[in-house]
């Protein structure tokens, strides 16, 4: 019975860890991807969570084109700066979070005035300082 008793509560600290990282993980997802660089959300909270070794990997005439975390900021601040007052908000739905040690990916949906434009894969790795997003690949609906 004590062997049970003992196997019970190591799986819920398990999963109590699990969940944990989990919202650890949709936190920023949120604030660094889905505000920070789909939105008006800070600057900083973008480098916050997202690695500086950051890269996304872009698909174009049958290439991959990778993309580093400063030149995205540097094309998100010339985007913000166009369109200074007339930026339509994006709306994200994360549909999967998998998450196996310090090793995660999430799948998301990006909407605009109701219209699915974006499904992104998100890499995570887990460093001292939380989660921290490491790569992204996406399909762009037409």
């Amino acid at each position: 019975m004590k062997k049970i008793l003992v196997l019970i509560l190591a799986l819920i600290v398990f999963l109590g860890h699990a969940q944990s990282d989990v919202e650890a993980i949709k936190k920023v997802v949120t604030a660094a991807y889905i505000e920070g660089t789909q939105n008006t959300g800070s600057i900083d909270d973008i480098r916050k969570g997202f690695h500086p070794s950051f890269t996304m990997l872009r698909l174009l005439e049958n290439d991959v084109k990778p993309l580093s975390l400063e030149d995205w900021i540097k094309a998100i601040e010339t985007r913000r700066k166009e369109n200074a007052g007339n930026l339509v908000r994006t709306e994200g739905k994360i549909l999967a979070v998998d998450v196996v040690g310090s090793a995660a990916t999430v799948k998301l949906e990006l909407h605009k005035e109701g219209k699915l434009i974006f499904t992104d894969y998100l890499a995570l790795y887990k460093f001292s300082e939380g989660w921290r997003i490491v790569s992204k690949t996406f399909y762009r609906h037409p």
